[in-house]
């Protein structure tokens, strides 16, 4: 059975699809409880840093350095350079990735820095990125900065 967080992100992802924009979806869940939630809007809003998880963060409001401590992050996608750097410069402690096999962020390096990485490789997570990357190559060259 799927974690209900990691299929909770799935459906920002795929959110992010039907509105045209690029499928990566991201909750931020404390105690339990789903906290923020956000998928990638750099299309729909014109945006050089709507990432998922910088949506989902910026989602969740403002919150206090020991609420981010205890917090787990979701990505349908592993994290890039600027969503590990925001997920450490907030000291979150876990990053639970539905897939990491169409684009493997900085991983190594967020565990050298105390991050527990949880990667699950999930079928479906792997299966919209990459529909998506063989139908908008170029956006998606595009969003990694490439």
């Amino acid at each position: 059975m799927k974690d209900v967080f990691l299929n909770a992100a799935i459906e920002e992802a795929k959110k992010g699809l039907s509105e045209g924009g690029i499928p990566i979806g991201s909750v931020l869940v404390i105690d339990g409880k789903i906290i923020g939630r956000g998928h990638n809007r750099r299309v729909q809003k014109e945006s050089a840093i709507l990432h998922a998880e910088m949506d989902c963060i910026e989602n969740a409001g403002r919150l206090t350095a020991k609420d981010y401590q205890r917090a787990v992050l979701y990505s349908t996608l592993s994290p890039c350079d600027m969503c590990s750097g925001t997920a450490l410069l907030y000291k979150i402690p876990k990053i639970v990735i539905g897939e990491n096999i169409t684009y493997k962020g900085p991983e190594d390096y967020v565990r050298s820095c105390g991050v527990e990485l949880e990667i699950v490789n999930d079928p479906e997570c792997i299966k919209l990125m990459e529909d998506f990357i063989k139908n908008n190559p170029k956006l998606w060259k595009e969003d990694i900065g490439v």
